[in-house]
């Protein structure tokens, strides 16, 4: 059977889908090998952050993760934001005003203005 992996070779084949045709090959969960971490935040730090909010009662370390994750995502997509602005203006460095240009020009942004002043 062609969805059999070959016995010893470690590589996983793609499955065949109803009419023959193959699948398409799923996502592979993260692996928990040594040194390999799923959030580059410290989540230690992220819980000390949620907990100082006085309306936090719980939070458990799934929410934890998760609001991680969004932070590292958030803070990846402002930072290629602000990168394509330096490199308008020929720069490789960012800048303050590379940030500002990213604030106002990205409409998901919106809340943040006025608040790097």
């Amino acid at each position: 059977m062609a969805a059999v992996a070959a016995a010893g070779s470690g590589t996983p084949r793609e499955e065949e889908g109803p009419g023959g045709e193959a699948a398409a090959p799923q996502p592979q969960a993260p692996t928990n090998a040594p040194g390999a971490r799923l959030s580059r935040l410290p989540l230690a730090r992220v819980k000390a952050l949620v907990k100082a909010d006085p309306d936090v009662t719980l939070a458990g370390q799934e929410a934890i993760f998760i609001l991680a994750r969004a932070a590292e995502l958030f803070v990846e997509t402002i930072a290629k934001d602000a990168y394509c602005c330096a490199q308008q203006g020929k720069r490789k460095t960012l800048q303050r005003r590379d940030l500002d240009n990213a604030i106002e020009a990205v409409d998901e942004f919106a809340f943040l203005e006025g608040t790097l002043d």
